[in-house]
């Protein structure tokens, strides 16, 4: 509980600095990661505290980017802050309470196909109608404020980021540690334990789905503000895909590790499209990427976040080899 207390600190204690001690390319980048730091953090509530693992995550990512494009205004006056992203959360958590209702009937391999064909229906909607643009996606031309925030600035941008991250992360440890987050955990561990006390589960699981594809729906949101436009790639299965591979990576079953593997994602692959370090190999970054996850993975199953426990306990281990007396005394 103190190491998360730190990391709370310190991380965000340095995401608000960032901006002043960078670039404008490095603040962008930041405020990148943060958005996809917020979904995965949407993910997490699922896989590692609930254990469902869902693969549909990206359509309620999607939906509140494109909420917040097409429910703005085409000309005049720039919409609400909360009111549009209000809408955006809304209409996500609608499409998570409508999926979850059906997917949730199902366990294992078939709840996990349920989402994923749920996401994709999405993904074809606004890919083939006028809805959302077809493939060349839509523009937000005017970009929404509320009183002295306004979105157009970068620093205001970032700084709307940063918030909704903290308050994100938050609202989730809160939640964690709640009677709800409990029984969570519980099914989780056992779900027909629970069942058999008297737990039903389902309204619990159903509120964690609606809570999570909420959550995306406001990354999204950020997502689509930031940038001003949105396509249906961001309703891919693939952006499941990642974020899912960005809770492992980080830890399943921490919500601290969410953020760790967003980022160690992000820079990673910053890292290998790095031309000035990789040379032409660059062009070839997803086989870079793809083997040092293999290799982290492999070698640090409970994620990043669990290095410092596993240093200090083989660093405590092999003190104590040392200082062990020896089973018996020369003859």
């Amino acid at each position: 509980m103190r190491y998360q207390k730190i990391f709370v600190i310190i991380v965000f204690g340095l995401l608000a600095i960032w901006p002043f001690i960078s670039s404008s390319y490095g603040s962008d980048l930041v405020a990148k990661i943060m958005i996809y730091a917020l979904l995965a953090l949407s993910l997490e509530l699922l896989v590692g505290s609930t254990g469902l693992i869902c693969f549909g995550q990206a359509a309620f990512f999607g939906i509140g980017a494109y909420a917040a494009v097409l429910l703005a205004p085409a000309d005049g006056s720039a919409s609400l802050l909360w009111l549009s992203l209000f809408e955006s959360v809304v209409m996500a958590g609608i499409f998570a309470i409508a999926v979850g209702t059906l997917a949730l009937r199902t366990q294992g391999i078939y709840f996990i196909m349920v989402t994923l064909a749920f996401s994709q229906m999405a993904y074809y909607i606004v890919h083939d109608t006028p809805l959302g643009g077809g493939t060349d996606g839509i523009y937000m031309y005017i970009k929404p404020n509320w009183g002295l925030i306004n979105l157009e600035n970068p620093m205001h941008m970032y700084g709307f980021i940063w918030l909704s991250l903290l308050l994100g992360f938050l609202f989730l440890s809160q939640l964690l540690r709640s009677p709800f987050g409990r029984a969570l955990s519980g099914i989780r561990v056992n779900e027909q334990r629970m069942i058999a006390t008297g737990f039903s589960v389902f309204p619990y699981k159903l509120a964690a789905f609606t809570i999570s594809g909420a959550l995306a729906g406001w990354a999204g949101y950020l997502f689509a503000v930031k940038d001003g436009f949105v396509n249906p790639e961001l309703l891919g299965w693939h952006l499941s895909g990642v974020v899912l591979v960005m809770i492992i990576l980080g830890g399943l079953g921490k919500i601290h590790g969410a953020i760790v593997g967003a980022f160690a994602f992000a820079l990673l692959q910053e890292l290998f499209q790095s031309e000035i370090v990789f040379g032409s190999f660059a062009k070839h970054w997803h086989l870079g990427l793809g083997l040092t996850i293999i290799i982290c993975v492999a070698f640090m199953p409970n994620g990043l976040v669990a290095l410092p426990r596993q240093f200090l306990e083989r660093l405590i281990g092999r003190t104590n080899s040392r200082t062990a007396l020896p089973l018996s005394g020369p003859a």
